[in-house]
């Protein structure tokens, strides 16, 4: 039995158990809609806003609109809203049914009613039960804990944080270690600049990739930080925009020496364009779509340790391919607070923009697409 049959059993306690681990972290003060599809109702998007922006009276009929529109392109026919508030909304009135109207009124003719769950901090009930099954409080909450749902999703390695800003936590590196990378970075930074031709550019970018690699089988053997992996070369290469697309090209299986072809010449030849193109169609495109192989882990690794080991504020490119990998993986949560992450340290950097686009859309990645 997979997740969207235990669903389908209609047991609200196995969706309520359910929202954590799409989402990746536990809400707090969140309204929550799950969109379902389909005569069997499956489970479709599972997307959170604050708790006040939708009971907000200004802002909420707005955020509400945002998200029917997210509902009517995954294709739902009906929904759920769950709400994550303090205490109990029956005792105390205020922006959790503030929030259920609001949505309420604007799903009523595309899906009727709505029905509302809430999880407090010590229990869950529906909001609109007056009945002794949603008792003051509401039922306990360790009964998500042990749910049909809970238990597969364990088993099958879900993880869920305790808060949405932990998902992008990356712990800093030893400030010693830190300091010879910085040394490294900035002898590798001189290098670059002191490259005034294409030739002597080339060498370096062709290099820089060869420091990912290296960083790459360094992470995989195990080896520990410092001069067992070219941090410092692999952070100032991810600045050069045709090393970073090599790096993104190379987590794309079959790809082969794409990445090296990626930095030959003074502009990639038409061929590795073209060679390129496929590969991000692979993310993308439900017609070329391919899943994100193990490997992709190890990469994240060596991108989360080049932020443990860089500059603070400086580290968009390792924030935005890791937002792209996290979404291409199907996570969009944490895709989004790694994406925030990148914008904060460069609101310009133009390959964020382009995934916060995607996450946007948000079709999804092209493989579970053409699993849909």
């Amino acid at each position: 039995m997979d997740t969207d049959d235990i669903l389908r059993v209609g047991e609200p306690r196995e969706l309520l158990s359910l929202v954590p681990h799409r989402l990746g972290f536990h809400p707090v003060a969140s309204a929550v809609v799950v969109s379902l599809r389909g005569p069997r109702r499956a489970v479709g998007v599972v997307a959170r806003v604050d708790l006040d922006e939708l009971a907000d009276p200004d802002e909420g009929p707005q955020r509400a609109r945002q998200l029917l529109a997210l509902l009517a392109r995954d294709g739902a026919n009906a929904a759920v809203l769950v709400l994550y508030t303090e205490h109990d909304p029956r005792e105390r009135p205020g922006a959790a049914q503030r929030a259920a109207e609001q949505f309420r009124e604007a799903a009523e003719l595309a899906l009727g009613f709505v029905p509302a769950w809430v999880v407090t901090a010590t229990g869950y009930l529906a909001l609109d039960c007056e009945q002794a099954c949603c008792p003051p409080g509401g039922r306990p909450l360790q009964e998500l804990d042990s749910t049909l749902v809970s238990a597969r999703m364990v088993l099958e390695g879900s993880v869920v944080a305790r808060s949405r800003d932990e998902l992008g936590a990356v712990p800093r590196a030893d400030a010693a270690v830190r300091r010879s990378v910085a040394r490294a970075r900035r002898r590798w930074e001189l290098r670059r600049d002191a490259a005034h031709d294409d030739e002597a550019r080339e060498r370096w970018r062709v290099e820089s990739v060869a420091a990912w690699r290296t960083a790459l089988a360094a992470v995989h053997d195990g080896l520990g930080p410092g001069s067992d992996v070219p941090w410092g070369r692999v952070e100032a290469g991810l600045e050069d925009r045709r090393v970073r697309d090599a790096v993104l090209v190379g987590v794309v299986p079959g790809t082969g020496d794409l990445p090296e072809r990626c930095v030959l010449g003074a502009r990639p030849a038409p061929d590795v364009d073209a060679a390129v193109a496929r590969a991000v169609a692979s993310l993308v495109d439900p017609s070329s779509a391919v899943r994100p192989p193990a490997s992709v882990r190890l990469h994240e690794q060596v991108l989360a340790g080049v932020v443990a080991h860089g500059r603070v504020g400086r580290q968009a490119p390792a924030w935005t391919v890791l937002s792209l990998l996290a979404w291409w993986a199907g996570d969009g949560a944490r895709a989004r607070v790694l994406l925030e992450r990148a914008v904060t340290d460069d609101p310009a950097y133009r390959l964020a923009e382009l995934v916060e686009g995607l996450l946007l859309a948000p079709l999804g990645p092209g493989w579970a697409r053409a699993a849909g």
